[in-house]
């Protein structure tokens, strides 16, 4: 049929490979065939150094520091790049208030005490002094030796006083909590402060004793008495000994220090001491040539994310045989961060509207928000999305009002489009007209069917060479939304058309062909029946004797069929879907490539004709990612308005993608656009689910069903009236009464657990802020992670 195609050397845009003038590309398997890596792009060349993920947007990109930051080993929907877990201790963390007034209480217990102790108000308090010292110390008025033994003896008390006062008002936590956790320079002033104030209770007064008891135990009256310079250095010595501890808590060595701060490293493993931009996989194979030449692009900025992950790569599929080393060695040492391109040249996106780590293909799309649904280790982490999520599918339900496609659906393709740069996925983004997802310099192939300058056409029956599979593909376009139609039999119909057309003919029909296959009753049949050969093509002949005989019988299709094909066979699509090779029609069978794919319906002026088409594209995606010899890069099919697409067999479908590696990110207003036979299996067949503000409440429940419900502790308070017996009591209620106007009543607090929803249908219809969303998912692997609020510009 003279189907194109990901790759036309006729709209090349890709720089040269390695070992190869033309276009070939390292980062496929299939490179050794020149006409099979080259990517259609009627687009102007890249800019040479485009924005990369997560930095501030005045910086310049550094990817040593990208490459060297940590990534957690987190949960599904975490937000890996730079994230460290919470702190268990701040899942029931004390307020600050509790801490300063606990602090204060101690306080005051230990002045008490201490004042206590110093009037000698307790007269066993001195017994175990006397105990242990010499009795003739006590007779009479005490010496030095007795004046010293008690300066000990209460600074004994006064430590284990300061200790127990310490721990019952929790001070290092207070400490930890206004000194610590502060910002600097905030961090280094409390702690000055704070070691100012301890500098003075130890030299300036007279609380501790215990320190004038070492000083002149170390040093004799005498000395300090003969020399007073002794005694002003002995005080400066002690002063500093005792500030260097609130400097080290303080940070003052790093507020003072003035060279940059140190560039966070991956926690310690078997491979902290490596410098993972120093390209040690590269090291360890025995490339320290190819090895040294990344280093110094990367040392010299001239390589960006999508360049390390694309080199990185094809360096794995050197690893497992299906690319040559020397073919990498060559292109690395002749183009540096350029080598392995991706078919089209393209070294990134011309714009990137959201954060991405390519290093762990996430794209963050919010952050959980602190809220009491969410646990406390969640909140305030990023939440993100990666192809471990999307291959169990995703299910977005929310009006355009809740800015759904600018705040999932673009993120979402974006990433997926650099994921395709690195040559590790592929990606089809099928939108109405005046959707905002990217320019279509950021895809390889678009097609903009009922545009007549569109350069592409759209395969109907996707490169498929069997009758019976392009009349299954054309049956689900046409009659998967209608509910007394069975598919099958539509496909039944078709096939009996298509086979012996393409008998004839030497290709499958085009829409007006079928239509007036369809149309043409007898006659029609009469003439496809004349041009078969009676021997040669028997199968064809009973075909067409099968179909002739349904004519006008009740279970015909023939025109319902026609009456379908109808909404395609206009003038606007006449240069469209053509199967003669006067076009150039782009086939989903490209979906063995990392190809970016942008088709563009004209829902506005053809709202039916778009229905039919999403429905066509999304049978032909399940049909070609089933087809692919080679699954190894993830295929994905985002749809910014999946409801036309949801028919009984592309629910089905959906469970079959993760198999494939591949999944589909779905998109409603509503679940009523929906057949409300297929909410059940729609909702249990997607493994992650979202909704957005504005939904109703029998949607709301719906996905609260399919969430399911937890145990949680719940609290009981109950109150009642106390009822007095005594005079003076009831006079003191009566009293109480008379001034707070309220029974006195007593609290019954009951504690249990319970089995409630994760979330109700009228909190996801009423609770759900503006801005937020909530967020189930599911990995590939089995993992779930539980329904949260996301706040979608966290």
């Amino acid at each position: 049929m003279g189907t194109e195609g990901t790759y036309d050397s006729q709209r090349e845009r890709g720089g040269q490979g390695a070992g190869d003038t033309g276009a070939r590309w390292l980062g496929h398997p299939h490179g050794n065939d020149a006409g099979a890596a080259r990517v259609p792009r009627p687009a102007p060349p890249p800019p040479p150094m485009p924005p990369a993920p997560p930095r501030a947007p005045a910086a310049v990109f550094d990817v040593r520091a990208w490459l060297r930051t940590h990534r957690a080993d987190a949960e599904p929907g975490l937000w890996r790049y730079g994230h460290r877990p919470r702190a268990v201790a701040e899942a029931d963390e004390v307020p600050t208030r509790a801490l300063v007034v606990g602090a204060l209480v101690a306080l005051a217990c230990g002045i008490f005490a201490w004042a206590v102790w110093r009037t000698d108000y307790l007269t066993v308090q001195r017994l175990p002094l006397k105990l242990f010292t010499p009795s003739d110390w006590w007779r009479g008025e005490p010496g030095q030796s007795a004046r010293t033994a008690g300066a000990v003896y209460n600074s004994l008390f006064a430590a284990l006083l300061i200790y127990f006062c310490g721990r019952l008002g929790n001070w290092p936590a207070l400490y930890r909590r206004l000194v610590m956790d502060r910002p600097q320079p905030g961090r280094a002033l409390a702690a000055g402060l704070t070691g100012l104030v301890m500098v003075w209770i130890v030299l300036g007064t007279s609380l501790l004793p215990f320190f004038y008891a070492i000083l002149h135990g170390l040093v004799p009256v005498s000395v300090v008495r003969g020399a007073p310079e002794m005694g002003v250095a002995i005080y400066v010595v002690i002063g500093a000994a005792l500030l260097w501890p609130f400097a080290r808590t303080g940070g003052w060595s790093q507020l003072l220090r003035k060279s940059d701060p140190p560039v966070p490293l991956p926690e310690a493993g078997p491979e902290s001491d490596e410098d993972p931009a120093d390209w040690p996989r590269l090291r360890a194979a025995g490339q320290p040539g190819a090895a040294d030449r990344l280093a110094a692009e990367t040392a010299g900025r001239r390589m960006n994310d999508v360049d390390c992950v694309r080199i990185g790569h094809a360096w794995s599929r050197v690893e497992v045989g299906t690319l040559s080393p020397g073919v990498f060695v060559d292109g690395v040492m002749k183009q540096g961060a350029a080598a392995c391109p991706h078919p089209s040249g393209d070294r990134d996106l011309p714009v990137r509207t959201a954060t991405h780590d390519l290093l762990t293909a996430q794209v963050r799309v919010g952050a959980y928000a602190e809220h009491p649904r969410n646990p406390p280790a969640r909140r305030g982490a990023g939440a993100a999305l990666d192809p471990a999520v999307l291959g169990t599918s995703l299910l977005a339900v929310g009006p355009h009002g809740s800015d759904r496609t600018r705040r999932l659906v673009r993120p979402v393709a974006e990433s997926l489009s650099l994921q395709a740069l690195t040559g590790n996925a592929a990606v089809v983004v099928v939108s109405g007209e005046g959707a905002e997802l990217g320019s279509e310099n950021s895809y390889d192939v678009v097609v903009r069917i009922g545009d007549a300058d569109s350069v592409y056409d759209l395969d109907l029956y996707a490169g498929a060479t069997d009758p019976d599979e392009a009349a299954m593909l054309l049956a689900e376009a046409f009659t998967g939304d209608l509910p007394d139609v069975d598919s099958r039999r539509a496909a039944v119909t078709l096939g009996q058309l298509i086979g012996p057309f393409d008998a004839v003919h030497g290709r499958f029909p085009s829409l007006p062909e079928l239509r007036e296959l369809l149309d043409g009753g007898r006659e029609a049949l009469d003439v496809l029946r004349r041009a078969l050969h009676s021997e040669q093509h028997r199968p064809y002949l009973r075909e067409i004797d099968a179909r002739e005989r349904q004519l006008g019988t009740s279970g015909d299709l023939s025109g319902v069929l026609a009456d379908r094909i109808a909404f395609l066979d206009r003038p606007a699509f006449s240069t469209f879907f053509d199967t003669r090779g006067r076009s150039r029609p782009f086939s989903l069978r490209a979906l063995e490539h990392p190809v970016r794919i942008r088709i563009v319906l004209p829902e506005r002026s053809h709202p039916e004709a778009s229905r039919i088409l999403t429905r066509l594209v999304f049978a032909q995606f399940v049909s070609s990612v089933a087809a692919r010899r080679d699954a190894s890069i993830f295929a994905a099919l985002v749809l910014d308005d999946a409801a036309s697409a949801l028919t009984t067999e592309a629910v089905r479908s959906v469970q079959r993608l993760r198999q494939l590696n591949a999944g589909a990110v779905l998109a409603v207003r509503s679940l009523d656009d929906v057949g409300p036979h297929l909410h059940t299996a729609l909702l249990g067949t997607v493994g992650c689910l979202m909704t957005f503000p504005g939904i109703t409440t029998w949607e709301g429940k719906r996905v609260a069903e399919a969430w399911g419900k937890e145990w949680v502790e719940t609290r009981e308070v109950a109150q009642h009236t106390v009822f007095a017996d005594q005079p003076f009591t009831r006079a003191m209620h009566a009293l109480r009464k008379l001034v707070t106007g309220k029974d006195v009543t007593r609290h019954a607090v009951t504690v249990r657990q319970v089995e409630r929803e994760r979330w109700s249908g009228s909190e996801l219809a009423y609770s759900v802020p503006a801005g937020h969303a909530v967020l189930s998912l599911t990995t590939v692997h089995g993992e779930h992670a539980p329904p949260l609020l996301v706040h979608l510009d966290g």
